[in-house]
């Protein structure tokens, strides 16, 4: 595999969302383990980072840009939320998600990001409205592939025939690396069974998965097997953790601005045994593709049962497997 490209590696700071949550990790802490590694691209879920989000103090974000120096790290991307539910007793009309997302443009043009995740269920007319802002503001938006869904499924190509339409360079994707769940994610299997699946009834559903079933009928099957609540529920999760062709990224890649690196564990061999990583980047290098590799870890949830969560650890696993595939030294 050749190793001439412009790959940048980065983390998003959710991947220190249970750390954070305990708080046995600062802002600070975060982005000096990240810059440590050498993934000095810095994306934040301001919710999470930032007291107070959206109306965050000046110091905050002073001491915000105060880490970034100290530990040679930089703003990168902010993702956006959509609550297209706030109220009780309505939605967001049209003009709240054009104020909502106004917000967080102005928001990411404070703390520095060049980039902004859309939300996947963020309306493509929503995006649309915002154009004008993000391109004086000079901010790139990129809308979430986010597993259900994918680039051929329907919602993304309206939002693609939507966007595109517009000539503006400033709205692009986000492309998840959850939508390549090549194999069942071993610490979903697991935690499934210490929840009580039928071992049998889990075998079959990995076999289903591996075989691509549709997820309806491998439900129904579960149903006719007599799985109980929990094998239906590890069932469900077919619905969710699909596999799409990587390959499918080159027609998109002159407008993919980020990409979340989703991954569930990486194992002591050094690979995530669910996404394929090997056969991911090469189609990265290949496109062309010059932004973020941005480290998302999101196997706490799956072990925290049972085991003591290291973030920090599965972080750097990460992304001394991508130095790795990508040629670093």
């Amino acid at each position: 595999m050749t190793t001439q490209h412009r790959i940048k590696r980065g983390v998003s700071l959710y991947s220190y969302q249970y750390e954070t949550f305990l708080r046995t990790m600062t802002l600070d802490d975060c982005i000096a383990h990240a810059a440590g590694l050498g993934a000095r691209g810095i994306e934040v879920v301001s919710e999470q980072s930032f007291t107070g989000f959206p109306n965050v103090p000046d110091e905050q974000v002073a001491a915000w840009f105060a880490s970034l120096d100290r530990h040679n790290a930089y703003a990168q991307c902010h993702d956006m939320f959509m609550d297209i539910k706030l109220y009780k007793d309505r939605r967001l009309n049209f003009d709240e998600m054009v104020a909502s997302l106004e917000r967080d443009l102005h928001f990411a043009k404070r703390i520095g990001c060049p980039t902004v995740r859309i939300i996947v269920n963020t309306p493509p007319e929503v995006v649309v409205a915002c154009v004008p802002l993000a391109e004086k503001l000079d901010i790139r938006m990129g809308i979430e592939v986010h597993s259900p869904f994918h680039f051929d499924h329907p919602w993304i190509l309206r939002y693609t025939e939507i966007t595109r339409a517009t000539g503006s360079n400033h709205v692009g994707y986000v492309p998840d690396m959850g939508m390549y769940i090549k194999h069942y994610p071993p610490v979903f299997r697991d935690r499934f069974l210490r929840m009580g699946a039928t071992p049998k009834i889990v075998e079959f559903i990995l076999q289903a998965h591996e075989a691509r079933v549709l997820p309806d009928y491998v439900i129904m099957d579960v149903r006719k097997l007599g799985g109980n609540p929990v094998d239906l529920q590890m069932a469900e999760t077919l619905r969710h953790n699909i596999w799409s062709n990587p390959r499918r990224m080159l027609e998109f890649m002159p407008w993919i601005f980020h990409i979340h690196a989703k991954f569930y564990e990486i194992d002591e061999t050094g690979k995530e045994p669910a996404i394929p990583y090997e056969e991911i980047i090469p189609v990265l290098i290949e496109g062309g593709y010059d932004g973020h590799l941005s480290s998302e870890y999101e196997g706490q949830r799956h072990i925290e049962d049972a085991f003591q969560v290291d973030g920090c650890a599965q972080v750097r696993r990460q992304q001394e497997m991508f130095k790795r595939l990508l040629g670093e030294q």
